[in-house]
Formats: structure tokens, C-alpha cells, sequence
């Protein structure tokens, strides 16, 4: 008889006074910036389902300006960023500037617009701009990024006997989005535990992944560990015969879309419309 698969530990929790604070930053934004936050969401650990106890909450956000913003000569700053504050790193691109990276299907914020922890969005918005990120992604984009992502973490961080546990999962969570492209399933997820849940079908390396997680969520954000053999394993013959598409920037795609989304986005939210 088949056994039922063993479930990938994952957590999203969000403490409601960081949630408070959080809605604050984005109102204060607002009010600072003359701009309408469009979309916030957590885009680091916490979103990726292994936060440590002491993990930022890495919130971010696509905002819009005024019309008048548009049609000034010079370009200006598309980008808001807080100061870090305690565990709350805030910053946000201006959706112009968020859409010519989704044309050039920008991995990173393909993951913001699946993040399983939003603060706050305009549903009608959020769905047609994730309709449009689903338009844009590109296989070989993305996984010439999460390959770039992983060989960078294992060679910089995973090479002594002892190991940061963090940075085990920081060169898993690439390899395995590779692996899903590389399958033909589309966009990978965010939440790390789809991903594993999904890939990983060697019991005893899925064991050693769910112990990982679990010191991992109990630790703190540096803690050390000696290396995790099955894992190290995993992790250097996954790099070993991963070959990059040397043709992954070669452009795709008629920007006309995005032109009117941004449009109609613009003067949807402009007073000066209204």
C-alpha cells in the first residue's frame, strides 16, 4: 500500500502588531510621497515559509504616482525606501519601473506577486497584473536566475565544515525553482514548501529537509551548523549538471499591454481624473 507523503514544514506567522505596523509604514508612505501603494506584500523568509524567530519582515510594495509624476521631462527616484526599523525593512518600486521588469520577467517580482503574506492590495489590480506576470514569464530568464542565485550562496557560504543553516535553504530554494521550470511547470511558486513538497521524492532527503527546517525556525538568523550530508549531496550534483542558457536575455514580447495597464492604472487612481 502507498504511503502518504511526507508534508514540508512551513510557517507564514505575522505577529498582528507587526501586521499594525506594517499598514502604518505604508499610510505614512502615502502621505509622504503624494503616491497610492498599490500592492505590499512580504517578500524574504517569512514569505518563503522558514522565517527564524528573529527574521526581518521584509516588506514590499508597488505604489503609482500622481499623472503630473508622468509627465514631467525628467525622469525621477522610482524607488521608496525606509530606513531599516528594529525587524521591519520596507522599499518599493514605482509600477512603471515594476513593469519594464516584468517585461524582462523579473523573478523577484514574479515571487512578490505569489507571496502567500500580502498586507494589503487592490484586488482588481493585483489579479491582472499577475494575469500579466504569467504572460511575461520566461523559462530561461528565470532559471538562469535561480541558478545564478544558488552556485553564488554554495560557493560563498556553504564550503567549510561548519555551516550557516539559512544558507542551506537559500541554495535549495533556487536549485529546486530550477528544477520546476526546468520540468515545464510554468512559474515556481514562492512558499518553499510547494516547491519540496512537489520535487523532492527521496524520502530520506526530504526527512533531512524537514529537520533542517525545523532547527532552522527555532534558531536564530546566524545560526551554524555542521554540514547536512544528504542535503550537500543533493545540493552538489544538482550544480554539477545544471547548464545555463547562454541565449537567456534575448527579448521577448510587445510591451503594448503593459503600456495600457499602466495607463489605465495611472488614471484610475489620479484625482485629477476624478
Amino acid at each position: 500500500m502507498e504511503t502518504e507523503k511526507q508534508k514540508v514544514l512551513s510557517v507564514h506567522l505575522i505577529d498582528p502588531a507587526i501586521r499594525q505596523r506594517v499598514m502604518q509604514a505604508l499610510a505614512d508612505i502615502e502621505a509622504a510621497h503624494d503616491v497610492t501603494v498599490l500592492y505590499a506584500c512580504e517578500s524574504g523568509s517569512r514569505g518563503w515559509g522558514f522565517a527564524s524567530p528573529d527574521s526581518d519582515y521584509d516588506v514590499r510594495f508597488l505604489y503609482v504616482h500622481r499623472l503630473p509624476w508622468y509627465l514631467a521631462v525628467e525622469p525621477k527616484r522610482d524607488v521608496i525606501e525606509l530606513p531599516i526599523s528594529d525587524e521591519l525593512d520596507v522599499g518599493g518600486w514605482e509600477l512603471r519601473k515594476a513593469l519594464r521588469l516584468l517585461r524582462r520577467a523579473n523573478p523577484v517580482l514574479l515571487e512578490w506577486l505569489d507571496s502567500p503574506v500580502i498586507y494589503r492590495q487592490y484586488e482588481a489590480l493585483s489579479t491582472e497584473i499577475r494575469t500579466l506576470a504569467t504572460q511575461w514569464f520566461s523559462p530561461r530568464r528565470g532559471r538562469y536566475h535561480y541558478l545564478a542565485m544558488a552556485h553564488r550562496n554554495f560557493r560563498g557560504y556553504l564550503q567549510g565544515d561548519s555551516v550557516r543553516l539559512k544558507k542551506y535553504l537559500y541554495v535549495l530554494r533556487p536549485l529546486l525553482a530550477a528544477q520546476w521550470i526546468e520540468r515545464g511547470l510554468g512559474q515556481p511558486p514562492m512558499r518553499f514548501a510547494d516547491l519540496a513538497g512537489h520535487l523532492v521524492t527521496d524520502a530520506a532527503l526530504l526527512d533531512e529537509i524537514n529537520a533542517l527546517l525545523a532547527i532552522k525556525m527555532r534558531a536564530d538568523e546566524a545560526g551554524y551548523s555542521p554540514r547536512w550530508p544528504r542535503i550537500h549531496s543533493f545540493i552538489e550534483s544538482e550544480l554539477a549538471r545544471a547548464v545555463v542558457d547562454a541565449d537567456y536575455k534575448r527579448p521577448e514580447g510587445d510591451a503594448a499591454e503593459l503600456d495600457a495597464f499602466l495607463m489605465r492604472t495611472v488614471l484610475a487612481v489620479s484625482p485629477e481624473m476624478k
